[in-house]
């Protein structure tokens, strides 16, 4: 025991001296630093108190600030750097340690999913058929690249029956028969643009043609889907945003987009703006009795749209289908369309655009719809005057079957052939303008609203007393008769205006049409005359002086001058004046003709529309008869604010007495019963004597001094 201790004292005497010698070792090399210094780096290690302080300070504080690291170089006696230094090598540490036991995790994680799916995998290629014991293929095991051909082939499927189908409608025979090589015959084929056009040619087209063709059509697709997701997100940030983006007009009455912040805050991915035409921007809001799915369904229902818009759209066309819609309704439908905008005056050019109509249900009681052109896409764009950028509505549901309609007009047109007294309405955007189609949209809610609470016609005789069926079968013939109106009176490329020249009469414009088959108008050839003029007049006062039956003497040349007697009428809407009328005239002659008329007016335009119809038609009518087979022939004035200075044009009530009135007369009469026959000079200089005669009569009782 004492040899082993004494062993143990040997081997510290020499740690001892081994120790001095590196302190005097040190101490010299000390002395050497202060004559030369070391290219070494000196370390200081800090002693296990300071470290122990340093590290009970971390766990409450890992980022001192300068205070704290003074005090803490204070009271360890350190210097602040190397306090500063301490904790950052100490974060540095604890991020490395907390890294590593994440790898750690994962790795081990991974190890265990691993395993788990190599079991499934060894189940699944086992699996069978629980009934007859075959092996089951698995849709696992199928490449995504055959998963990506199986979609492509069921589309492109779809596409060739949609195209088979519409080809064998225009042909006239199956298309399977139409595309057989070996047939003897050359068929009358149909050729498919880009744009699901369809042109008619008299060559035969062989199966690659046609086999392109139906290519070209399928990738078309993909292309307009991706143009109409951007133009719906971008609708969906225009119609949510306010100031800046959109400004207050003058009146104070409506917004306009502000340019130069919609450039900085969207980019223009739906091609640059073409030269010579200029940009119009409005927004709407307003509350309609009517929820988000009825408005959906007037927009995407391409019939519906235009003759509840009669007043705006003159023509509208679905070119291509390219969804209808899921889960039985218009979420996510996609149409490809073409349509006419207009004024209801020969006087003002139509819009013609080509654009895509896209509906999406964004969330429960919120669908939005969108137009935009695809112009810019195509080769070879078809001439247009109007291109959409991302417009239309945004629609959220509201309590009792209300919704709040937000709507967006935004276009770039060409400003080219509009007469001078419309270009003050077209340029403060009351022509077009998202106001405009709001008020349109008001007055049709509460036109289906008072028509599905109305159980009895107001009535002066017992026997035009009328049920339910009744009213609406004379309002459903006052509609088609305001909408036929409307489309017989604008400049569309369905109208063959003839422009009357000498005697003042340069802005009348007549055309002549031959009724061959259609039951709702008269068989013969009509010929309709038209013209348009300022009147110093509110349109207020046009609007009631013009809608009075007891008034009509004074203007109306046709029913030579006698009495009118209102028999029955119903109430179309909240304003004063909108109600469809029946009249008849006194004079014996006239007795076997009553006349239908409807008035119409909102803040942006009015409308006073009349009729001939033989009494037989509407006795059946009013007893429940359908009303879309009598023959209707319709005249009557189509009233505007003349500027955004008028009563009307900044939106004011209709009841307004200030501005004046763009004033559209046009009148439409049966010629000759006879299809075959011709108009004669004869006809024409008296269908032009009789709208001027109208004019010079409603000019001398609205401006007494005017003659």
């Amino acid at each position: 025991m004492r040899s082993d201790m004494s062993k143990y004292d040997e081997v510290e005497h020499m740690k001892n001296e081994e120790s001095d010698s590196k302190s005097d070792s040190d101490n010299s090399n000390v002395n050497s630093i202060e004559v030369q210094p070391s290219k070494r780096k000196r370390y200081h290690r800090h002693t296990p108190h300071q470290i122990q302080q340093m590290e009970e300070f971390f766990k409450e504080c890992p980022h001192p600030d300068d205070r704290q690291r003074k005090e803490l170089s204070r009271v360890l006696g350190m210097e602040p750097l190397q306090v500063k230094f301490w904790f950052q090598n100490k974060r540095t540490q604890m991020k490395t340690q907390h890294e590593h036991q994440e790898n750690t995790q994962l790795r081990i994680e991974n190890e265990r999913l691993r395993a788990e799916n190599m079991r499934y995998r060894e189940a699944l290629s086992n699996a069978s058929c629980p009934s007859c014991g075959i092996p089951t293929p698995i849709a696992a095991e199928t490449s995504f690249h055959e998963q990506q051909l199986r979609v492509e082939n069921a589309r492109l499927q779809e596409e060739i029956d949609h195209i088979s189908a519409i080809a064998t409608k225009y042909v006239g025979k199956p298309f399977k028969n139409f595309m057989d090589a070996s047939s003897s015959t050359t068929p009358h084929v149909i050729s498919l643009s880009s744009a699901g056009n369809f042109k008619e040619s008299s060559e035969a087209t062989d199966l690659e043609s046609l086999t392109n063709d139906v290519r070209r059509s399928a990738s078309y697709g993909p292309i307009v889907i991706e143009l109409a997701i951007a133009a719906m997100d971008e609708l969906m940030r225009i119609a949510l945003q306010g100031e800046p983006l959109w400004l207050p007009s003058m009146d104070q009455n409506t917004c306009l987009l502000n340019e130069e912040e919609y450039l900085r805050s969207f980019s223009r991915i739906f091609g640059p703006k073409l030269k010579g035409f200029k940009s119009e921007a409005s927004k709407e809001s307003v509350v309609v009795a009517m929820n988000s799915a009825d408005v959906v369904e007037i927009l995407m229902d391409v019939d519906q749209w235009a003759n509840v818009f009669s007043g705006l759209v003159s023509r509208a066309t679905i070119l291509e289908i390219i969804s209808c819609g899921v889960g039985g309704n218009y979420n996510e439908a996609l149409q490809v369309m073409n349509a006419e905008f207009q004024v209801p005056s020969p006087l003002v050019p139509v819009r013609d655009s080509y654009f895509v109509r896209y509906c999406k249900q964004h969330m429960e009681g919120t669908s939005a719809v969108v137009d935009v052109s695809f112009d810019h896409l195509q080769c070879s764009p078809p001439p247009v005057t109007c291109r959409r950028r991302p417009s239309c509505v945004v629609v959220q549901d509201m309590r009792n079957g209300y919704s709040k309609v937000t709507w967006v007009e935004h276009v770039e047109v060409e400003d080219r052939g509009i007469h001078n007294i419309y270009k003050p309405l077209i340029t403060a955007g009351l022509a077009f303008g998202a106001k405009r189609w709001v008020a349109i949209l008001v007055g049709h809610s509460q036109r289906t609203a008072i028509l599905a609470a109305a159980t009895k016609i107001s009535s002066n005789e017992a026997n035009h007393l009328a049920n339910q069926e009744g009213i609406k079968g004379m309002l459903k013939l006052a509609e088609r008769m305001v909408t036929r109106f409307c489309c017989g009176v604008g400049a569309s490329t369905s109208n063959a205006w003839t422009t009357l020249s000498g005697n003042g009469t340069d802005n009348v414009k007549v055309m002549t049409r031959k009724n061959l088959d259609d039951p709702s108008m008269p068989f013969g050839v009509q010929l309709n005359i038209a013209t348009s003029f300022w009147l110093p007049i509110p349109p207020k006062r046009v609007f009631d002086f013009l809608r009075d039956h007891c008034t009509r003497k004074k203007w109306d040349m046709l029913w030579n001058g006698g009495d009118f007697k209102e028999i029955a009428h119903v109430t179309s809407g909240k304003e004063v004046g909108n109600r469809v009328s029946i009249y008849q005239g006194g004079n014996p002659s006239q007795s076997k003709m009553i006349m239908l008329q409807e008035s119409r007016t909102d803040p942006t335009a009015s409308y006073v529309v009349y009729g001939p119809v033989d009494t037989v038609s509407m006795n059946a009518i009013l007893g429940g008869g359908d009303p879309s087979y009598a023959p209707l022939l319709p005249s009557g004035f189509a009233i505007l604010p003349d500027g955004p200075t008028g009563g009307q044009g900044r939106g004011m009530p209709p009841q307004a007495e200030t501005g004046g009135s763009l004033l559209t007369v046009a009148l439409q009469v049966l010629v000759d019963s006879s299809p075959n026959a011709k108009p004669s000079m004869g006809s024409i200089a008296a269908a032009n004597n009789l709208i001027s005669c109208t004019i010079d009569n409603i000019k001398k009782a609205l401006i007494p001094n005017s003659s």
